[in-house]
């Protein structure tokens, strides 16, 4: 399993923003897609958002024009990163990185998201 290194989590006031970065010590030849997943206290881990290698971008509905993905290549590292712009207390949760290629799909150890006033 490979490293996944995770940052960018922490205390925000709803409205503002934070950006999450997961840096990925993979091949970008043996990478698929990139993404990352949620989860709040007491329900399962949902989807957020992903990005493929070539750039094909998915997001769950409740993040779609407020949440940005983006992948920043590099043969040995790569990293994806989410921009998340006016936050609200329903996006607080864990963010947990997920990268995926041919027989394998690795997890970050998640960071954390709290917006609150």
């Amino acid at each position: 399993q490979v490293q996944l290194v995770e940052s960018g989590g922490g205390l925000v006031q709803p409205g503002g923003s934070l950006r999450l970065s997961c840096a990925a010590s993979r091949s970008i030849f043996s990478i698929n897609a990139m993404g990352w997943y949620r989860q709040a206290p007491g329900l399962q881990r949902e989807f957020v958002a992903d990005i493929t290698i070539g750039g094909f971008t998915r997001y769950v509905d409740s993040v779609k024009g407020r949440f940005t993905i983006s992948i920043t290549r590099d043969n040995a590292n790569n990293t994806v990163s989410l921009q998340m712009n006016s936050l609200k207390p329903e996006d607080t949760a864990v963010y947990v990185c997920n990268v995926r290629g041919p027989g394998y799909n690795d997890w970050g150890q998640g960071t954390q998201v709290t917006v609150s006033s």
